[in-house]
């Protein structure tokens, strides 16, 4: 692990440093860092959520406009508020905490800077212009956990915006809104039959070129706003978790930031909880499980908050996963049990549409993988099984299903019936634009490579050498 970037605190007086900021200059800005703490691109690019080879561009004489590249950079160096306003950024009131889930429980005296509803709304136009337009300081950004810290902090500490209104030259009502959740219901059933990267770009263009317009050139009074914002966050949310879907991580923290800033904006505890929990999920699956406990025990305080059982259910069950993946069995055991209680006491009726994948099934799935993360197949292999009993719509979670059962299998020391079920899910996932699913098969084909001498296991691997091809860098480790 990459120790963290230590500047000191006189370096932004330098004269140098000034000169950089205030020109915008970040190559300048990251040799004279290099020269001072003999940090490697890698270590800086590390420290501001930014991939080695971009940094690379930059210090050769690239130039950063983007404002939300700008911001990474800036609370990635910890510059003084000084600097951020040189460089032409707002201030920040305070410096993160490395603990968010303890801090958010502490007694405020200075909130963070509350940034306007419109500045959200300025961000995410960007991000959904340059996805479109394929600019490269997108795809660049790295994923970070501490770039979930500030968005979720100022979510328990921030109260909403009371005028959310707007005075523009094109009308905007409900019509306008029943339309954004018809197509997010539409593309959401497209994301979980053929994969996250099956209607990405056609999500992030509707986003740009439809979207957009309403928000910034739209006449609308604050309910209607509010209600617009949750529209347009339920969809933002969607296209951060089709990013995720397709390993493009960096893209799938942005998105799902804004889209629980707008939530914010928009007053939808409801809909916040779930953008909380799809973090969680994120930050587990990459491996950050700290984060992964924070964001779900913050998903769960504010369903609870908001009334949503059925939500609260599926926070215990994300904090269980990221213990589970930390190894934590007693913490894992307490959390699953606080699902499985909360479920059973849940009231479906009141819970949103989007939230109807949360069902037996998907909770046995994620009992499963538990289970695996912990090393015990035979528990594992209960879940699993039940979670087949599943709605097959859901193609991807069927496959992610039977992928799961397969590993079961190898745990079990069946490595034949790894394979059979395995082939069941290399089926499914072939029909799929999906990189977890095809991460899960190549995790499978890695577990099964000592059984190769067995017909049955060179035959997969084979099969999903054939199908699949070779293994990307795209793909991560599934573990969700």
């Amino acid at each position: 692990m990459l120790d963290p970037l230590h500047i000191p605190g006189h370096l932004w007086a330098d004269r140098t440093v000034r000169a950089a900021l205030d020109a915008r200059d970040i190559g300048a800005l990251f040799r004279h860092v290099s020269r001072l703490t003999h940090a490697s691109q890698t270590r800086i690019g590390a420290a501001v959520g930014l991939e080695q080879g971009y940094i690379s561009r930059i210090m050769a004489g690239r130039k950063v406009t983007s404002i939300d590249v700008l911001e990474r950079i800036a609370d990635g160096c910890r510059m003084p508020d000084e600097a951020r306003m040189a460089l032409g950024l707002a201030p920040r009131q305070r410096s993160l905490p490395q603990d968010m889930a303890s801090f958010i429980h502490q007694q405020q005296s200075d909130p963070p800077v509350n940034p306007s509803w419109r500045a959200d709304v300025s961000a995410a136009a960007q991000l959904w212009e340059g996805e479109v337009n394929r600019r490269d300081v997108i795809r660049q950004v790295a994923f970070g956990s501490a770039g979930y810290t500030l968005p979720a902090l100022r979510w328990f500490t921030v109260p909403p915006p009371q005028d959310v209104g707007q005075s523009g030259r094109r009308s905007v009502g409900q019509p306008d809104i029943d339309t954004i959740r018809e197509m997010t219901a539409t593309y959401r059933r497209l994301d979980n039959q053929y994969g996250g990267g099956h209607a990405r770009k056609t999500v992030t263009r509707y986003l740009h070129q439809e979207i957009t317009p309403l928000l910034t050139e739209g006449n609308y009074d604050p309910p209607t706003g509010r209600r617009l914002l949750s529209a347009v966050a339920e969809l933002t949310q969607l296209a951060g978790w089709q990013a995720y879907d397709t390993a493009d991580h960096g893209a799938a923290q942005r998105h799902l930031t804004l889209a629980l800033n707008l939530a914010h904006a928009a007053g939808d505890s409801v809909l916040g909880a779930e953008i909380l929990a799809a973090m969680s999920h994120q930050a587990t699956y990459l491996g950050h499980t700290g984060a992964g406990v924070d964001l779900a025990r913050a998903a769960g305080q504010t369903a609870n908050l908001a009334g949503v059982t059925v939500l609260t259910a599926e926070a215990f069950v994300m904090e269980a996963h990221a213990h589970a993946s930390a190894h934590n069995e007693s913490a894992c055991a307490h959390a699953l049990h606080q699902a499985e209680r909360t479920l059973d006491r849940a009231d479906r009726s009141s819970a949103p549409r989007w939230l109807g994948y949360f069902d037996e099934a998907y909770l046995s799935a994620k009992f499963g993988h538990c289970f695996t993360a912990l090393g015990k197949p035979t528990q594992a292999e209960r879940f699993a099984v039940r979670s087949l009993r599943m709605d097959e719509s859901y193609v991807r979670g069927k496959a992610f299903n039977l992928a799961l059962l397969a590993t079961v299998q190898v745990q079990r020391n069946e490595p034949d019936r790894a394979c059979a079920i395995g082939a069941e899910a290399l089926t499914l996932t072939s029909q799929l634009r999906s990189a977890r699913a095809a991460g899960y098969l190549y995790d499978l084909r890695t577990q099964l490579a000592p059984h190769r001498c067995r017909p049955a296991v060179r035959h997969f691997i084979h099969q999903v050498d054939a199908t699949l091809g070779p293994r990307r860098d795209g793909y991560n480790s599934p573990r969700a």
